[in-house]
């Protein structure tokens, strides 16, 4: 078993230790995965400037994001079903991110419900929430974060149909399976016994906790997505933004914005922060690269709102060069959840706080003391 140094190592920890439905869902992105993969391979063209003879001895990486204070300019993003990565994953993230001192936003499809993540934990944490067609129900899930003291909604309006995603649909995600391939599903649940009694046995119940009473006879995840599939609304337009900031008193930033103009109307809307994100790769395939993206989206807001940036984030360094083209923090999704599948709770701070070494690190070598300092003349 090797020791992981980086997102890169996690991921092969958990692609070892995951069913390999449960590792492509994660892993994957839609159609021929292309957007996936610029999201990441794009940071490989930017490079830094390096400069000496500074005293960099305090080189801090700490910031704040929305107002809260955080150790690292990064948030870890919704990601969900993160309770199939380890048991009551969410949980368990929650508590690495509060340790850490860094924001953890839940998602709508969590495991584990608002309720057991505010909890298990005593920092201000956020909520992500998706354009669902029953507002009644949407209006009582912004209730029940309110009251659980969520201080922040993620409001993600990139799905108004699910994207493609082929590796879940070979591996029988969204159902459909011949005899013959849940024969080998079953085959490949048997193949990962720890991950069965650890996950699977005593990590019930594997059902989305914020959805529970919408789906009362829900028994399984697959029970509540289908629920949540029929629920995305593709009617929805920027008037319906005021019916959301009529219900939620806290911060809003809206999620899924890859177009400056999308972005002038989240300002117009009021949004206290927009996410530069194309959803990981995983609905528009063929779009921009986020960070390809982000530059435009800077000069079209910088300075109205928050920008926060998602997307292909493998390590401090590709943080650093995201504020340098003028994102005031970032989000991270894969990279702990590979680390929650590789090691729950221990490997996730692990990840953090060698995220936050290499911000540091880079900041003094590029003469920096604090992240504020960062800007398009730190890349060449």
């Amino acid at each position: 078993m090797i020791t992981p140094a980086n997102t890169t190592d996690n991921r092969k920890i958990a692609e070892a230790r995951l069913p390999r439905m449960m590792f492509d869902y994660f892993d994957g992105g839609a159609f021929s995965e292309q957007t996936l993969r610029e999201n990441t391979g794009d940071f490989q063209h930017l490079h830094f400037r390096q400069r000496v003879m500074r005293d960099v001895s305090n080189a801090s990486a700490a910031t704040q994001i929305l107002g809260q204070n955080a150790a690292l300019p990064l948030a870890l993003a919704p990601v969900g079903l993160a309770g199939m990565l380890a048991r009551r994953g969410e949980v368990q993230v929650a508590r690495a991110a509060q340790e850490a001192g860094v924001p953890f936003c839940l998602s709508t499809v969590a495991i584990c419900s608002l309720e057991e993540v505010a909890a298990a934990t005593s920092a201000a944490n956020w909520f992500q929430l998706y354009v669902l067609k029953d507002r009644g129900y949407s209006e009582a899930l912004l209730n029940r974060a309110h009251k659980a003291g969520y201080t922040t909604l993620v409001f993600t309006v990139d799905l108004p149909k699910l994207g493609v995603r082929y590796r879940d649909v070979r591996n029988g995600m969204n159902g459909g399976l011949s005899t013959w391939g849940k024969m080998q599903k079953l085959s490949d649940l048997l193949s990962h016994p720890l991950w069965l009694w650890d996950v699977a046995i005593k990590g019930k119940p594997l059902t989305f906790g914020n959805l529970s009473d919408a789906v009362p006879s829900g028994r399984n995840p697959e029970d509540f997505k289908a629920w949540v599939d029929q629920q995305f609304d593709a009617s929805v337009t920027w008037k319906d933004l005021e019916w959301v900031r009529q219900h939620w008193p806290g911060k809003l930033v809206i999620k899924g914005i890859m177009d400056p103009g999308d972005a002038r109307s989240a300002v117009d809307v009021g949004a206290d922060g927009i996410v530069v994100s194309n959803h990981g790769g995983r609905q528009l395939d063929g779009a921009p690269s986020t960070i390809s993206a982000l530059p435009a989206i800077v000069e079209a807001v910088s300075g109205k709102t928050e920008i926060l940036f998602d997307g292909g984030i493998q390590s401090g360094q590709d943080v650093v060069r995201a504020l340098c083209l003028g994102a005031n923090a970032c989000l991270v999704g894969r990279a702990w959840a590979y680390a929650l599948a590789a090691g729950g709770e221990a490997a996730v701070l692990r990840m953090l706080d060698n995220f936050r070494y290499e911000v540091e690190l880079t900041l003094a070598l590029l003469g920096k003391t604090s992240v504020k300092q960062l800007s398009p003349d730190d890349l060449v």
